[in-house]
């Protein structure tokens, strides 16, 4: 084998040994019953908030204390506890992106996204006016 073939081969290996690597920090989106069966574990859950049932903030009492009910995709609810300030616009949210674990039934939140109304969203009559401007 030539010296080049040899050079060639070991950056293959170390390329896939690199990707391997990395796999382990791939991370997937979990229902709240796929949360459920992997009680304990770290998961990113998305949900929707259900604005039915109260969300429970009192920044006098405990500023980094917020308990809220959450729905995934599938309908299915759960009990979140976040341990933080509540977000600014949080009730106008619509998506949720929950990092935490299932604890005792519940899933405590370490950290939260927020996926917003996005103020680019086509409106009809806007654009019409638009374009009877031009």
């Amino acid at each position: 084998m030539k010296k080049t073939h040899i050079i060639i081969l070991i950056f293959i290996a170390l390329a896939i040994a690199v990707l391997i690597s990395f796999m382990g920090d791939l991370t997937t989106y979990d229902t709240v019953a796929s949360a459920r069966q992997k009680e304990g574990k770290f998961v990113h859950l998305i949900a929707k908030l259900d604005k039915s049932q109260p969300v429970n903030y009192d920044p006098i009492k405990n500023p980094n204390y917020m308990q809220f009910t959450a729905v995934d995709t599938l309908g299915h609810s759960t009990l979140v506890i976040y341990h933080n300030a509540k977000p600014t616009d949080f009730e106008k949210s619509e998506r949720l992106v929950l990092k935490g674990s299932m604890k005792d039934g519940k899933f405590e939140c370490k950290e939260m996204l927020m996926k917003c109304p996005s103020k680019y969203k086509d409106d009809v009559n806007a654009n019409r006016n638009n374009l009877s401007a031009n």
